[in-house]
């Protein structure tokens, strides 16, 4: 819905995700415990709510590291004179495989039969990083590549955590300006590229008839909780590092 999901978005971060934030960050203020051992100083029969929170902290990391070596594994990629998926020749492709030259030629786009044909970002995602099987009988091969970024994901979120706060808090220094810094080159990037006045005005022009969609407010309620990792325990742990009488309402507004 282009601009639109901005207004669902905006319901649920001030509804939902900025008051659950504080609230979250002020009990572990409150009671310099963790998310599992707070509540056993604010209410004891609600400790479970504390292991439930671990055991989903605990499903997230496992797939959502995942995620993080893939991303890892296409950084590695990019270290090449050409990028493996910007042409078909390559050994993972099909013969649906068709380069982006012939679908800028409209003759030749048009007169082939487009629904056969696949794009070499997308063949290179489904059979060189997924390798994807013709079902979940066939596991397929062990990708010793994919299998070593993985791993070596794990050990940087080790060193990250290894010496608690201490560690966690240099951290932070990068992860929170990388990614701004990061965003910032792609923009100027993208709006030097021709037809970007197209692509900006198709991403931000609103689409009201999208609010009747609950995907849309599903999603929009999903990327808050998950952004600001609401309900899984680490900003109550966070918040046990602050002084009593310290504002963390103002640090949670900022």
């Amino acid at each position: 819905g282009g601009g639109a999901f901005l207004i669902p978005y905006f319901i649920f971060l001030f509804g939902g995700g900025l008051p659950v934030f504080f609230l979250e960050v002020a009990l572990g203020q409150f009671t310099s415990e963790g998310g599992i051992t707070c509540w056993g100083k604010l209410c004891p029969i609600f400790t479970g709510i504390g292991y439930a929170s671990i055991v989903i902290v605990s499903l997230l990391n496992i797939y959502y590291i995942v995620i993080l070596a893939w991303g890892l594994y296409y950084l590695f990629q990019c270290f090449q004179p050409e990028l493996p998926w910007a042409k078909c020749k390559q050994p993972w492709n099909t013969d649906h495989c068709i380069e982006d030259t012939y679908r800028k030629n409209k003759t030749i786009w048009l007169a082939a039969n487009a629904s056969n044909f696949t794009s070499p970002v997308t063949e290179f995602w489904e059979h060189n990083v997924l390798g994807i099987t013709s079902g979940i009988e066939e596991m397929g091969p062990v990708k010793w590549d994919l299998a070593l970024c993985l791993l070596l994901v794990w050990v940087i979120c080790f060193f990250c955590i290894w010496k608690g706060v201490k560690s966690t808090g240099k951290v932070v220094y990068i992860t929170a300006t990388f990614p701004f810094v990061m965003l910032i080159v792609l923009l100027i990037r993208g709006v030097t590229l021709p037809g970007a006045s197209e692509g900006i005005k198709f991403y931000l022009y609103p689409d009201l008839n999208r609010l009747k969609d609950p995907e849309v407010w599903i999603d929009a309620g999903t990327q808050i909780f998950f952004s600001y990792a609401i309900c899984l325990g680490a900003m109550t742990s966070l918040g046990s590092y602050n002084k009593y009488k310290y504002n963390c309402y103002r640090d949670c507004l900022m």
